[in-house]
């Protein structure tokens, strides 16, 4: 992808992976339109990735990405001041992690309103412009939790798992129109979130994730990046994940004992 003078678009990007990913966008000379909710964090951030790429056109837009109209009023906006969508990076997201047994309604509906929806409805803004046009690139961060059912994510990881759905399938479609779509699926990566996702992790969710040593976002965004320009499916950024993926799909039932002994442990 050309990023000189390319429109991108990032959702959440005031903070975590998409403020990584706006920061080494900026770097190259894209314009950047960021979206998040909180309208201070996203000004500050906005400004700041500004400042440290003069010439670059950087706006920030608070949208809430679950918002079907909000997201339709916000695009038509971005694509007014600055032209086409030349990349989308969808990097929205929640989690609430706690057993089925004991987690509200809510807490289903919400995972899929932000996660879920929160990808669909800007894929559905930027879609038709790129086939229309043969180019453009759309990638949505997905997770480790959806190359595998994990103990505590029947929220997350269902949200997760449907994003995946939803991209791998769209890939198929875009593909003879000559744009891209890519599914990026991070471990645990040490942003805000995971600190407060930590607060609420069951003890058999920790047992099971706590091998894994959380990345930073910016070893993620350099990933997307990477994971971009040379057009790939599927974007791993770290070592493990790309094993589990790989393994996973070969030798489903190894996990499934694994991740099963962990939890009687836990419990003992």
């Amino acid at each position: 992808m050309q990023w000189q003078g390319a429109h991108v678009v990032i959702t959440g990007g005031s903070s975590g992976i998409g403020e990584a990913v706006a920061v080494l966008a900026a770097e190259r000379g894209a314009h950047l339109t960021l979206l998040a909710r909180g309208a201070d964090r996203l000004e500050a951030v906005r400004a700041a990735i500004a400042a440290g790429a003069p010439g670059t056109e950087v706006a920030g837009l608070p949208c809430d990405v679950s918002d079907r109209e909000a997201v339709r009023a916000t695009f038509a906006t971005a694509v007014a001041e600055r032209g086409p969508v030349d990349a989308l990076i969808c990097s929205a997201g929640i989690t609430l992690p706690g057993r089925f047994l004991e987690a509200d309604d809510e807490v289903f509906r919400s995972m899929m309103d932000v996660d879920y929806f929160g990808t669909l409805w800007p894929v559905r803004e930027v879609a038709p412009s790129m086939a229309q046009r043969r180019q453009g690139s759309i990638v949505g961060v997905s997770s480790a939790c959806a190359l595998v059912g994990v103990y505590g994510y029947s929220a997350y990881g269902a949200a997760k798992f449907a994003v995946r759905g939803l991209l791998e399938s769209l890939r198929t479609e875009l593909v003879p129109h000559d744009v891209h779509v890519g599914i990026v699926y991070p471990p645990d990566v040490d942003t805000p979130m995971l600190a407060e996702e930590n607060k609420h992790k069951p003890a058999e969710t920790k047992a099971i994730s706590g091998s894994i040593k959380p990345i930073s976002a910016a070893q993620v965004a350099a990933a997307i990046v990477s994971g971009i320009d040379k057009g790939h499916a599927e974007i791993y950024a770290d070592g493990q994940t790309r094993a589990l993926a790989r393994t996973v799909a070969a030798a489903p039932g190894i996990y499934r004992r694994l991740f099963d002994q962990k939890v009687r442990k836990t419990r003992r």
